[in-house]
This record gives C-alpha cells, structure tokens and sequence, in this order.
C-alpha cells in the first residue's frame, strides 16, 4: 500500500506534463493555422489590389486610345491637343486684355508720329530740296492715311459667323471629302477643331465661349479680333502698310540714327569726364560742355524711332509675306493645314490634291483685292476703300473677275 501510494504522485506527474504538452502543441497548431490564414488572406489581397490596379491600367488606356483615335491623327493634332490649354490660356487673356494690345499698338503708332511732326518734319522743312519736301509729306501722310483706316477697319468689322441655325462638324471631326469637291460649301468650317471656331471672338456672351467664323484665317490679339471672310483684306492692308511705313522711316532715317546715336556716345563720354573732374575738384579746369535737355531728347527720339520701326519692319514683314504666301495660293492659315494633310494622304494612294479655292496666282489677288477693273486697283487697292469682299462667306460661286474656271479639286 505503501509501495502502490508512493507510485501515484509521479504517475500523477507524468499525466499533467503529458496532458501539457498536448495543450501547447494544440496552442501552437492554432497560431500557425491563424498565421497561414493571414499570409492567405494577405495573399488574395495583394492579388486583387495587382488585378484592380491592372484593370484600372487597361480601362484608362483604352479611354485614352478611344479618345485620341482618329483616321487623320497624327503627330500634328497630337502636339496640339498637348498645347490645348496654353491656347485656352492665350484665349482667355487675350478675350479680356486685347484692348491692351490695341491701346499698345495705338500709342507706339502715335509715339513715331509725334517724333516725325516734332522732331524731324522741322529738320526736313530745313534742309531737304523743295521736290524731297513734297515727296515726304505726300508718301508719309498717304501711308499714315492708310494704316490708320484699315486698322480701324480690321477691329471695327466683324469677321462674320454662319446664321444660328447652321452648325460646324463636331470637335475631332475632320471635313467629309465631299465638303472639299464643292467649292460652294462653308468655308469657315473647312478646318481643325482648335481653329474653326475662336473663343476671343465672343467677348460679350458668356454663355456662348465658342463662335465658328466665316473663313477665319487666325485670332489677332493685336486687333482684338479674328481675322476672317470681311475683315482679311484690312487686316492684311494693314500689315503691308505699316510695314511699308516703317520701312520708309527706317531707310530715311539712317544717316539721322548714326548722328543721333554717335551724339548719345558723346554725351556718355562727357558726362563721365565731367563726373571725373568733379572727383578730382580740379576747379581750375573749364568743364566740359554738356548737352541741353532738348538736345538729349531729340537724339533719342531719333534712336527709338529708328529701333522700333525696324524691328516692327523685320518682324511684321516676314508676317506680311507669309500672308502673302497664302493668299497667292488661295488659302488661309487653317486651310492651308487641311490642304497639306489632305495633299500627304492623297499622295499616298497615288492622286493629286487640287485647292478649290485657288484660280491662279494673279486671280487670286484680284478676287482677294475684289479688283473687278483696272481702275480698282486705284479705287480699292492704293486709296481707302470699304467694298465689301467676294461672296457672302456661305456661297463661293465663281467671282466675275476670275477669267477661266479652274480644274477640278481633286483627281480620284
């Protein structure tokens, strides 16, 4: 009894390590169970999060390629969807600060006039022959007379817009081939998206931003106006007399401008002898002359007037013969990129891309001038002149001035 009393207590032992160790290997089981759980479930999820994220991808690409693709795409309209908000940006500003660049283009065009009158008229009217003096102020007042009358006609008259009830191809639409084999369809809406209609030409409805134009050519800041069907010719008149006004100061005034700007280095030298004899207090030395205040005007109005008419003429020229370029042709500036597109896909299948819009180089002019008779070319061309252009900007019949109907448009 004793024996068997004294076996219980290590028996009982064995029992409860035994009964022990089993609870903490279940213990164990179940963390590992919960732990292989949560790697799973961390392991769907991050394979779902890699499938949404993959899903996500395609969707915005295929969102992104419906919305880009286009026929005609190219890298052009890609480069100019990429500029879309600079050309919403340049819109906008020039919607609400055009009369700026008006009022700029008014004071710099009446700055050099109050130099001519002020500061050179007189030193004409001294020095030059009697037949310089008359061909002076006949060519300078002729030219002034014209630049002021077709500016003030290019911002005063509208470019013209298609009756309400008409509509333009929808954005990202490019002109149906039959709108470009009937030369009798509307021109204004015969270009890109961007262009065809302008949101600085509607300054006073907010709830209208866009207004297709008829024919529109570009939006003009410097006019605070689109350029199109009855504003083109002034606007162009404009830039080929300011440029050939500003010409005419820059060639006239040449020998003045080396004078004036060899009287403005004189005048630098004296005053820093001058600033170096009042350092040395050599009171006994006479000081050198110094130049008068309307002296010092004069010579630098001769320079400023020299500067800014020649790089007006540089740069507005090269834009007067680009212009000119195009109304050669018979297009404008948006046309002109329908027509190049138009021509490349041609060209490819092997055909020939005519405009039909162009009736030769010398007609052009004359429908462009709206020179009927030989006599226009005084009445309309070289005096001030508000006839109306060819057409109503809706119909393009073939104008009276124009001696032989052209080709067909296209060879297909």
């Amino acid at each position: 009894m004793e024996a068997a009393g004294g076996r219980a207590p290590g028996g009982g032992r064995r029992r409860r390590g035994v009964a022990g160790m089993r609870s903490r290997q279940r213990m164990f089981a179940a963390v590992m169970r919960l732990l292989l759980k949560c790697l799973r479930l961390g392991r769907r999820r991050r394979f779902k999060l890699v499938r949404q994220v993959e899903q996500l991808w395609h969707y915005g690409h295929l969102c992104l390629r419906s919305l880009l693709y286009n026929s005609f795409t190219n890298g052009d309209v890609v480069l100019d969807s990429l500029f879309e908000p600079v050309y919403w940006l340049v819109d906008h500003v020039t919607r609400w600060f055009g009369v700026v660049f008006v009022a700029l283009v008014i004071g710099l065009t009446s700055s050099i006039v109050a130099i001519v009158y002020i500061c050179l008229l007189p030193l004409i009217l001294q020095t030059y022959t009697p037949a310089w003096i008359c061909w002076h102020l006949a060519y300078g007042h002729w030219n002034l007379i014209m630049i002021v009358f077709h500016y003030y006609m290019a911002i005063t008259t509208s470019p013209g817009h298609p009756p309400q009830e008409m509509h333009c191809p929808q954005a990202g639409s490019h002109p149906p081939l039959q709108h470009l084999q009937q030369p009798t369809e509307l021109r204004g809406c015969l270009s890109p998206p961007k262009h065809s209609a302008c949101a600085g030409s509607d300054t006073g409805a907010a709830l209208l931003p866009l207004r297709c134009v008829l024919k529109m050519d570009h939006h003009c800041p410097w006019l605070n106006n689109c350029v199109g069907h009855y504003n083109h010719r002034y606007f162009f008149s404009f830039c080929l007399f300011m440029t050939m006004g500003c010409i005419y100061c820059s060639i006239s005034g040449w020998e003045m401008f080396r004078d004036a700007y060899a009287a403005i280095e004189k005048m630098k030298l004296l005053d820093k002898e001058r600033l170096q004899v009042a350092a040395n207090q050599t009171y006994y030395q006479t000081p050198p002359p110094i130049f008068s205040f309307r002296q010092r005007a004069f010579h630098k109005s001769v320079v400023y007037l020299w500067v800014l008419c020649s790089s007006v003429a540089l740069a507005l020229g090269a834009l007067t013969l680009w212009h000119a370029a195009l109304i050669t042709r018979g297009e404008t500036s948006i046309e002109r990129h329908i027509n190049r597109k138009e021509r490349q896909r041609l060209q490819k299948k092997g055909k020939v891309f005519r405009n039909p819009y162009s009736y030769g180089s010398w007609d052009n002019w004359k429908v462009f001038l709206g020179v009927d008779v030989p006599r226009h070319w005084l009445t309309r061309v070289l005096l001030p002149s508000r006839h109306p252009p060819y057409g109503t900007g809706l119909s393009w019949d073939l104008p009276p001035c124009v001696t032989e109907q052209r080709a067909p448009l296209l060879a297909i």
